[in-house]
Parts: structure tokens; sequence; C-alpha cells
């Protein structure tokens, strides 16, 4: 009884953490340049929510829409959609998946219309192992390039094992499924949805800064061999200094590239190479500095309009960069310089 109201509520929250994920991460503003990620990551949340309700259906009454061949379809269908959203994050410098490759990915979800539920088990948690293995091996390649690998990962790293262990049991089970089985994976995905919102709430950036990490690890073989370099990088001081193109919410990488008479690979070379950091946190560190003399030039200003005039489209975006890079909120920031200037009409900017 215990497993089977802990089933019911993991669905009940996994259905409004799937509708949340929706409709503040996968879309175009956290993922504007890469629609394969976006349309994949609606695939896999879409996949899942049918699992939970089939789920719901079958554990209120052991209905027969666990064994129905769209529960089997989705069950095929939320490894490969996982591998590719992944798969664009980890490895950006690969090109998006081609139409060909798409549809040999999700070729294993036409199984579920010959194939009774007792084989398509194993199927799908033996293809999730695999992608699981993929996983955890890119995640490996990048533990060198981030300071706060093992932050970051930790709940990552917590939701592939809920996953091992979900694969592990699809794996050897024998026959028909029993209801332990389904309400005991029912839990595993709640768990692993509020691992990974736990994930998202304390690094909002978290995908770009990946991207970014990743290609810069892959610059094995320079392309800025016929580059000017320092003249590249002196036109993107007149860009940001000058014309202040960090303003515009939308600046994405081609964008810029192209402004600056360079390609999008060049440019996140240049960046990585040259400044130390990707796209994402150069961009994030230009807000921020613009905000930091906004804060103190105009006191009057709301903290959101200052936030959303140096470019920032949230005010949690907003909040999440400053602290990350200046260690402290921006009302605390402005604050601590005002007491700091009635103690000393004189006295500096706090750093």
């Amino acid at each position: 009884m215990t497993l089977l109201l802990s089933a019911l509520l993991s669905i009940g929250y996994s259905l409004g953490a799937l509708l949340v994920l929706a409709a503040t991460h996968f879309n175009a503003k956290q993922y504007p340049q890469h629609r394969g990620v976006r349309w994949a990551g609606r695939g896999l949340l879409a996949s899942l929510g049918v699992l939970q309700v089939a789920h719901a259906f079958g554990l209120w009454a052991y209905a027969p829409a666990m064994i129905h061949m769209v529960y089997g379809a989705a069950l095929l269908l939320v490894a490969p959609c996982f591998y590719l959203m992944a798969v664009q994050v980890l490895v950006p410098q690969r090109p998006a998946p081609r139409r060909a490759k798409v549809f040999a990915h999700l070729a294993p979800v036409l199984a579920a219309a010959v194939l009774p539920l007792a084989w398509i088990l194993p199927l799908a948690f033996g293809l999730g192992s695999a992608y699981l293995v993929w996983l955890l091996h890119a995640l490996w390649t990048l533990r060198a390039a981030r300071s706060q690998w093992m932050q970051e990962v930790i709940l990552l790293g917590l939701a592939a094992v809920v996953g091992v262990a979900v694969c592990v049991v699809g794996l050897v089970q024998v026959g028909v499924p029993t209801e332990g089985f389904f309400a005991a994976y029912a839990c595993a995905i709640g768990f692993a949805l509020l691992l990974v919102q736990l994930l998202l709430g304390l690094r909002p950036q978290l995908a770009q800064d990946a991207m970014d990490t990743a290609q810069a690890v892959a610059y094995a073989t320079t392309t800025l061999g016929a580059v000017d370099v320092p003249a590249a990088l002196a036109r993107l001081e007149v860009l940001m200094a000058e014309q202040h193109r960090y303003r515009d919410a939308d600046l994405s990488l081609p964008q810029l590239a192209q402004e600056l008479g360079l390609g999008a690979h060049q440019l996140s070379e240049l960046l990585n190479t040259r400044l130390g950091k990707g796209f994402g946190r150069y961009l994030r560190e230009r807000r921020v500095a613009a905000a930091k003399q906004m804060l103190l030039d105009e006191p009057t200003a709301s903290v959101l309009s200052v936030g959303l005039s140096v470019g920032f489209s949230a005010q949690s975006n907003f909040y999440e960069a400053f602290r990350e890079i200046e260690g402290t909120t921006p009302g605390q920031y402005r604050k601590l310089f005002l007491a700091r200037k009635q103690a000393d009409p004189a006295g500096n900017a706090p750093n």
C-alpha cells in the first residue's frame, strides 16, 4: 500500500513537473539555435507523460492501459529522445543529427506494434542502458574542463543511477510485469524529475555552460588559422563597449559571429581559447558588469528594470548570473555600496 501511494503521488508530481519543464526549459529562449534539442526534449517529456498517465490508470485498477501499444511505444521513445537531446548539448561541435539518423534511433518504436510488453521491457531498458553508458562517458570527458564539474554533475549522476536501477529491474523482469514493478517505475520517474528540477533550479544556465565547455574541449585543431585574432578581439570590444550589443536579449553566437565577419565555430574558439570562457559566460559577464554600473548610477531604478536593460530576458536569469559572477544578489550589491557611501562619501564601489 505504501509503494502504491508513493507511486500515485509521484505520478501527480511528475505530470506537473513535465508541464513546467516543457514551458520553462525546452523553448527558444533556452535553446535559440538548437531546434533539435527543443524537439527531442519535448519528445522525452511527452513520452514520460504518457507512461505516467498509463501508470495512474493501471495502478488504480490494474487496467489494460499498461499493455496497450501506446505504452510500449512511449517506453521505447524515452531512451532515444534523451540521447538525441543530450548529444546536441554535450557534443555541440557535431552537426545536428540528420533525419535518417533520427529515424534510425527511433526505429525500435515500431516494435511496439508487434511485440508483447514482456518483450518490449527488456528491449527498452537494454537500449536505455546503452545510452546511459554513452552519457556517463560524455560527462566524464568534460571533468577536467569544468571547475564545478563534481557539484554540477552530482544530481545528474543520481538521476543516472536511478535510470540504471530501473534498467536492471526491467532487464531481469520475467514474463508479464507486476503491479509492484510499475509502481516502482512510476516512483523512479518522479524522483529523476525531482533531481533534474533541483539541478536546473540551482544552475539555470547549465545547458549553455555544458555546450560551451564541450566546444572548448573539442578544439584540438584550430579554426583561427586565417583569422587576425587581435583585430577580431578589437572589433568584439567595440561591439560590446561602444555599441552595447550585449543589451540584445536575443543575441546569439551565430549572429555575433556574422557581425564580426567570423564563422560561429571561429568565434566560439576565439572566446574559449583567447578569453578563457564560452559565449554564454562571456555574455553574462558583460551584462553583469553593465548592471553593476547601472545599479550604482541609478539608485531608484528597480533591480528588474536594470536586468532587462542590460539584456537579461528574465529576473531569475539576472539574479542567477549576478550571484554566479559576483557572489551576491543585485539588491545586496547596491545596498552594500549605499552603506559604504553613507559611511564614506568618497568611498569606492564594492569589488
